[in-house]
């Protein structure tokens, strides 16, 4: 499952000039200049007044309008006693409103906390302790995640949805109607003097992540990291004016607030804001509003790819993507089906203080490094069996990887009034933040960010995503990334999505491979086919054991693969309904499950 090293048609110089370009405006706002997102807003109001901001559905908002609507929301806010340095947290699906109260709360100079709109009971309320809210402002369509929680002192105010209408007990758990209240504020500016003194280290919104628990831990973001992505990016897609991005990830996810939402903000752009995405919609969209750029997650290429082709399939305008996750031979299938394009594959994480990103458009890399010594990025050693990193017996220090060896990607923290490069900005948890940094690395009393994420780079320095470490298991003394697998197995005839994951095996050491496939509509699983793919294409060490049929992936709301679940169940069929499949090398076939399979593959009863 290595992959082999490329003879890049780019020169690392060559390389090295593209990212040295995004230096050079990586630090355009330092930590102390007086600037922040609400300057940036009404700044570009005035630039580009008439052109599109906001797109969605038949409603077109210039850069004035979206500017002015968010001037009476933070009117509003203010009338309601939201001052700087308050947090408030926003539940709402993608709409424009949600781009409108958010940068309402900044100009306040308030922090706006994103809230994952499928949270509810428990996780929601650890939500909003975790972005000390002050209040709460959902849309209609999420009311109702409210009922049933005590939010205590907290207000929840509400924005009207014409396309959701609760009914009048979910109306009954908002205080107020906030979106009224904004219809009856002035939409001139806000005195510049109620953010006097932020400066861009101050922290402009909170990006909940999953923490180790389950439960979301609050990622700071500051004016100065949000501002300089998009002029980073900006330089980096050559973006101008009159591109139009497309949005439908999630907004309360890092990747289109951020990337995205910076990005259009910083060259005058338009965003089209979609609620949820539609494989089906997709290419409606792409050339009803002339779509030039697209954020995307790697599984949403695969469904694409999934769809009947049509005989206009390369008649667009989609030019431009970046992302994360998209697999070397879905990148390959994907451009030569619907056309070139230039894909910006990029790694890192909602709270990194480094990233990476391929902007040699080679397939499946998710960056270079043509000099370590030009990045604050290294890879060091781990141990998946014992879970740890691997340490010089006399030195005591980590030890980097070379090429082709798998290590976890670590960012050295920089502290500097002069440049926001290397911050790590941590949590809202102090507990949560001290957990991400990794001390005495190479030197003593260094300090590192720890991304979790295990990837390898080739001898032209380009890197490769592994796994996440927790998700690589050890089996037969032999690691298996669930990464590089499902990879592996991907184009199997008519799959839409799989899923691989270890599993505990009485009296075993490690965890077994057990692969969750779902097929496509219509496709039934083909059990003997899928034994003579993972035969030639794996290492008999890395073959999964059990296959699981689902009728769909259970996914997260941003297009990643519940795993937890799924190695919770393992492999007893009294756990779930789905088909289940046992590996069974006298049938040169995967076997429907008994004791009798069971026994031939030489394993006992799951027992979890």
């Amino acid at each position: 499952m290595k992959r082999d090293a490329i003879s890049p048609a780019v020169s690392r110089e060559a390389t090295q000039a593209k990212l040295d370009a995004r230096s050079a405006v990586a630090n355009a706002v330092r930590p102390k200049d007086a600037y922040t997102l609400g300057d940036r807003l009404e700044q570009q109001a005035q630039v580009h007044a008439t052109r599109p901001f906001l797109l969605y559905g038949d409603e077109t908002l210039s850069y004035a309008r979206v500017n002015a609507w968010v001037n009476q929301y933070a009117h509003a806010l203010y009338t309601l006693g939201i001052r700087k340095g308050d947090a408030v947290a926003l539940v709402m699906e993608n709409r424009p409103e949600y781009f409108i109260v958010w940068f309402a709360l900044n100009k306040l100079g308030a922090v706006c906390g994103f809230i994952n709109t499928h949270l509810t009971g428990t996780p929601l309320r650890h939500a909003l302790a975790a972005t000390e809210a002050r209040a709460v402002i959902a849309g209609d369509e999420c009311l109702a995640n409210f009922g049933g929680i005590d939010t205590g002192h907290v207000p929840l105010w509400r924005v009207s949805d014409p396309a959701h209408t609760p009914d009048s007990e979910v109306l009954a758990l908002s205080a107020l109607d906030l979106s009224r209240l904004a219809r009856q504020s002035p939409d001139s500016n806000p005195d510049p003097v109620l953010r006097e003194g932020l400066t861009g280290d101050d922290t402009a919104l909170y990006i909940c992540t999953s923490g180790t628990t389950g439960l979301p831990k609050a990622a700071r973001t500051s004016h100065m990291r949000w501002l300089n992505v998009g002029d980073i990016m900006q330089v980096t897609l050559s973006a101008t004016a009159d591109d139009v991005f497309y949005c439908f990830l999630p907004l309360y996810h890092g990747a289109a607030a951020m990337s995205l939402g910076s990005t259009a903000l910083r060259c005058g752009g338009a965003i089209v804001v979609r609620r949820k995405f539609s494989v089906r919609e997709f290419w409606v969209d792409i050339r009803r509003y002339r779509i030039t750029v697209c954020q995307y997650i790697g599984e949403i290429c695969r469904y694409l790819l999934n769809q009947p082709e049509r005989d206009d399939e390369r008649s667009h305008s989609l030019n431009k993507m970046m992302g994360a996750g998209l697999s070397a031979d879905v990148w390959t299938r994907f451009t030569a089906r619907f056309g070139p394009m230039d894909i910006y594959e990029g790694w890192g994480a909602t709270e990194s203080n480094c990233n990476i990103i391929n902007v040699d458009n080679v397939p499946g890399s998710c960056g270079r490094i043509p000099y370590w010594d030009k990045t604050n990025v290294r890879m060091i050693a781990y141990d998946v069996e014992s879970d740890s990193h691997v340490r010089d017996e006399d030195s005591g220090f980590c030890r980097q990887v070379g090429p082709g060896e798998a290590g976890e990607v670590i960012g050295y923290i920089i502290n500097s009034d002069e440049s926001g490069g290397g911050r790590f900005e941590g949590y809202t948890s102090a507990e949560a933040t001290a957990q991400k940094i990794l001390r005495d690395v190479f030197a003593p009393g260094d300090a590192w960010w720890r991304s979790g994420d295990l990837l390898r780079y080739d001898e032209d320095g380009y890197c490769w995503f592994v796994d996440r470490i927790g998700d690589t298991f050890r089996w037969k003394s032999e690691n298996v990334s669930t990464t590089e697998v499902a990879e592996a197995l991907s184009d199997f005839a008519a799959l839409e999505s799989v899923a691989i994951y270890g599993v505990q095996v009485p009296g075993f050491e490690g965890r077994c491979g057990m692969a969750a496939v779902v097929m496509q509509t219509g496709h039934s699983f083909d059990p003997v086919a899928f034994y003579r793919l993972v035969q030639a294409r794996l290492p008999r060490y890395a073959i999964p054991q059990f296959v699981r049929v689902a009728p769909q992936a259970d996914m997260t709301t941003t297009f990643k693969l519940k795993k937890t679940e799924l190695m919770r169940a393992g492999y007893d069929p009294a756990r779930f309904d789905d088909p289940l499949y046992v590996c069974d090398e006298a049938a040169q076939a995967y076997v429907p499950y008994s004791p009798a399979a069971l026994e031939r593959a030489g394993l006992p009863p799951f027992a979890g």
